[in-house]
């Protein structure tokens, strides 16, 4: 029997330990909460903080792992390459785990690769912020050069925005560095790539729709295929499989953002190299009908992934609309009851549906991803109508809060 090592186990880990169970895997499970619950669902859980390189690599190496991998927790990305290239198992590497989970080393590599980008520059302190704003244009986004979530991530239109906000993005970089980008005004797009043998190719590209505001950076609905001309959908594929190869991921699952301009240009927000959350492992299997996390598993062991494993085997619309705050689905305010979920998966074209509330929490306006408080899959016969049956039935669920 196998042995794979799971950096992270919270709730988005979860399903995936479960499912490494189920294929005969025995998994061994680090997160630094005792009560996580994809600790629940392994075999070996160890309640160990996986910024601990060292630690993580101790509990590696006792249970004799034959792998390792992490599923939606960016932070855990270059813990899972240190660990295995320490260990000699199968492993992107801890150079092109730093170019994909670093802003500023990503985009440099992006840069001398020539793959299209907004402008961007350095902030590690105010004392850069004049020569910030002669390469960056505004209006920006000003985000921590290694954070994920949304954390830290702000709209800039003046100059006195960018300096109150610089702090905050500071604040959540474990490097000290902020990252200031060119706003570019487009649809933006998640994309799914799948790299074997050092050749990638997008599996999916998908609207990422977000809310107005302060939360800006969230996407709250998700619908594939990305509704774009057949010509820019074609140049937006060729974008995320060339910023892959430019960041030098042979073997894996990469989570390229894109915007795909009003001019017909596409240009690349950020990627990751790892299954995102957000449910895209989700969006991916109803969509096309990969599982993603069988393709993770294949690789962290060093097993062929076949085309019959990486490849789409239909062509299904979709949409994801989440749970959030108004204008969301969800009342503000602190919850004092959450209805059943059964009319919302009982309606047209629902294949999937959960939800996170719990009686007592706090609703809050869409600031971070973890604002989204549950989904709604649904699909049709085209994007739209998909999209029109995951508002419609995300309207069903009844919460009701308390004004705070």
């Amino acid at each position: 029997m196998k042995t794979v090592l799971f950096v992270g186990a919270g709730r988005h880990q979860r399903r995936a330990i479960l499912q490494a169970r189920e294929r005969g895997l025995r998994v061994v499970g680090v997160d630094r909460n005792p009560d996580a619950p994809g600790l629940q669902a392994a075999d070996v859980p160890e309640a160990v903080d996986f910024s601990d390189v060292d630690a993580v690599t101790e509990v590696a190496r006792r249970n004799e792992v034959d792998g390792a991998l992490t599923v939606s927790a960016d932070r855990a990305v270059p813990v899972v390459a240190a660990v295995t290239e320490r260990l000699g198992l199968p492993s992107i590497g801890t150079a092109v785990a730093l170019r994909m989970t670093n802003k500023l080393v990503m985009r440099r590599r992006l840069a001398e690769a020539g793959v299209p980008q907004p402008p961007f520059s350095a902030l590690a302190s105010p004392a850069a912020i004049d020569a910030a704003l002669e390469a960056v244009p505004l209006p920006g986004v000003l985000k921590p050069s290694d954070s994920g979530g949304q954390r830290g991530i702000f709209r800039v239109e003046t100059r006195a925005q960018l300096e109150r906000h610089l702090p905050d993005a500071l604040a959540e970089s474990r490097s000290g560095e902020a990252i200031l980008e060119g706003f570019v005004d487009g649809l933006e797009m998640n994309g799914i790539v799948i790299a074997r043998g050092g050749e990638p190719a997008a599996l999916t590209l998908s609207d990422r729709l977000r809310p107005p505001g302060i939360g800006f950076g969230v996407g709250w609905i998700h619908v594939y295929p990305a509704r774009l001309r057949p010509q820019q959908h074609a140049l937006a594929e060729q974008v995320a499989a060339d910023a892959v190869r430019a960041l030098g991921l042979r073997d894996g699952i990469a989570f390229p953002q894109l915007i795909a301009a009003p001019d017909g240009g596409v240009a690349v927000v950020e990627v990751a190299a790892r299954i995102p959350g957000g449910q895209m492992a989700d969006l991916v299997r109803h969509a096309v009908g990969v599982d993603l996390v069988e393709v993770a598993l294949r690789q962290a062991l060093g097993e062929e992934v076949p085309d019959d494993v990486a490849l789409p085997r239909f062509r299904q619309p979709l949409a994801i609309r989440f749970f959030t705050a108004q204008p969301g689905p969800l009342p503000a305010g602190k919850v004092l009851r959450i209805g059943s979920l059964d009319p919302v998966l009982a309606a047209e074209g629902v294949v999937q549906a959960d939800t996170y509330l719990q009686v007592g929490e706090t609703i809050r306006p869409v600031r971070l991803d973890g604002d989204r408080r549950g989904y709604v899959i649904a699909v049709a016969d085209d994007a739209d109508t998909a999209l029109a049956r995951a508002e419609a039935a995300a309207a069903l669920l009844e919460v009701e809060v308390a004004p705070v």
